[in-house]
């Protein structure tokens, strides 16, 4: 996994954005299209290639800036695209869980000091990451069944427990409220299975189907 420069953790970019999430290990693609964030892009690809994303909490109230989620996802940009009209294509790579302490604004757009958030020793059992897998195998086909153009797989190798509920949340969980959930636990054990139930909501609710290995009830 990539690792964030100290230096870009400073003063690093920060990109809001409605009901969207970075994980550590996950993808994803941006376009990019308002000035201050072309500038954003600019001054990130002229130096370390860095930037927060964070979830927009709620619209700004009497001028102030748009409240954020403190805990984001910090990426490095992985592939970058310039438009001829100023505007980009990026796709940035998650590296790290981060908590935002915001700077004074400098204009155009915002900046945080950034903490890393290491995550707590607790090892998620082999039995709850195989219930992960299968449900997250459940939703994929479900999802898949009605939209053959769905790209994601769970990937087939022997990942961590955490890597795995981190891939799965970015792509799979639907709520926005629940992926914030799932970058916010540093319990390894306890974000697994918060994935894995909130897969099998997912499930039920939608009409698919989920037996007790996927954690439903």
């Amino acid at each position: 996994m990539l690792e964030v420069p100290d230096d870009a953790l400073e003063a690093l970019p920060v990109f809001p954005l409605p009901q969207v999430t970075l994980f550590p290990g996950a993808r994803l693609p941006l376009h990019i299209f308002e000035p201050r964030y072309r500038k954003m892009t600019s001054d990130c690809l002229a130096g370390h290639r860095a930037m927060a994303v964070t979830q927009l909490l709620g619209p700004g109230q009497g001028g102030a800036d748009p409240p954020i989620a403190i805990v984001a996802g910090v990426g490095m940009v992985v592939e970058a695209e310039p438009l001829p009209d100023g505007r980009f294509n990026l796709v940035l790579e998650g590296c790290a869980r981060v908590r935002l302490f915001e700077l004074p604004f400098v204009a155009p757009y915002r900046r945080a000091r950034a903490l890393l958030l290491g995550e707590l020793l607790s090892e998620p059992a082999g039995a709850e990451v195989a219930a992960l897998s299968a449900t997250a195998r459940a939703f994929v086909a479900f999802v898949r069944a009605r939209d053959p153009d769905f790209r994601f797989s769970v990937p087939e190798a022997d990942l961590p427990g955490p890597r795995l509920a981190d891939l799965c949340a970015q792509r799979l969980i639907l709520d926005a409220s629940d992926r914030q959930s799932a970058l916010e636990l540093l319990d390894p054990a306890a974000r697994v299975c918060f994935v894995r139930d909130v897969l099998a909501g997912q499930l039920a609710r939608l009409g698919g189907r989920s037996g007790p290995s996927a954690g439903a009830n």
